[in-house]
């Protein structure tokens, strides 16, 4: 039978609480009337990941964390200190929100943050999702191609089982709060594949815009980047993943929304319709 953590028990921390999934995940247990501490480096609680000094504050009395990387060259290395420290100081549940693998030529582990919690000494939760939907609504170079009506990507037509980032969290909030979760590595994606043609379709349909999606080659895109002002090594970051697109690289539907909360996962065309109503692509 699943159990419950009180929400009158010790704090829950919170890394990245003003990302996409961050502020979603306080934003639940805030309503469950848990106690919920967010750290960041200008939130009340600081919290640096390359000033060890803030770490202790964060997780004094802590009794489960959300834990997003630095992603920097040695976020690997942080977490598995971090996540040592978090499991010394008796915090029983970490959650990492990690992604898709990937894999460098000669197949060594591209992950190591993911093993830096499974072997910190503690109840750990692997998050593995798709790429977001509330990309399209929430990242600025995204949804700045969408107010100007011409989504430009290489992509081609390869397609991706976009995930809504409110079933993140509520796979994150289940796996800090109900025990069933520990030792699980919950793939997360929704429940159909989707390339970009698509995508930019459902949401013209839903606002009525004339969009468009235009597929170039990774020069192609290259040049449109740096026109758009992209800095260059995102534009390359950025490149390298649409290739994993066109590549169908991860083209392939998981259950683990289903496994961790008992439900389907929301359609795109769910959070398309519910976005679409912000006017947050009409400017």
């Amino acid at each position: 039978m699943t159990t419950h953590v009180s929400p009158h028990a010790s704090p829950i921390l919170v890394l990245g609480g003003t990302g996409k999934t961050g502020r979603r995940v306080l934003s639940r247990l805030r309503h469950s009337g848990h106690q919920v501490r967010a750290a960041s480096r200008k939130g009340p609680t600081r919290f640096d990941w390359t000033d060890e000094s803030t770490w202790e504050p964060a997780l004094a009395g802590v009794r489960a964390a959300y834990l997003v990387d630095a992603q920097t060259a040695d976020a690997a290395e942080a977490m598995r200190a971090f996540a040592q420290l978090a499991a010394a100081r008796g915090v029983e549940r970490l959650v990492l929100l990690s992604a898709h693998d990937w894999v460098v030529p000669d197949g060594e582990e591209k992950l190591p943050c993911e093993r830096a919690v499974r072997e910190a000494g503690t109840a750990w939760t692997i998050l593995k999702p798709a790429w977001f939907a509330q990309n399209f609504s929430e990242d600025p170079y995204y949804l700045g191609q969408l107010l100007d009506g011409e989504f430009v990507s290489s992509t081609g037509t390869g397609t991706e089982p976009f995930v809504d980032a409110d079933d993140i969290a509520d796979v994150a909030v289940a796996a800090l709060t109900e025990d069933g979760h520990a030792g699980q590595t919950y793939r997360l994606t929704g429940p159909r594949l989707l390339d970009l043609d698509e995508v930019v379709a459902e949401i013209a349909r839903a606002t009525g815009r004339d969009l468009a999606h235009r597929a170039v080659t990774s020069e192609e895109f290259a040049a449109v980047a740096e026109r758009q002002g992209l800095p260059g090594e995102y534009a390359e970051l950025l490149d390298m993943l649409y290739g994993w697109i066109r590549e169908e690289r991860f083209a392939r539907l998981a259950d683990g929304v289903q496994r961790a909360l008992g439900r389907e996962p929301r359609d795109f065309a769910d959070y398309v319709r519910t976005t679409a109503a912000t006017g947050v692509w009409h400017g």
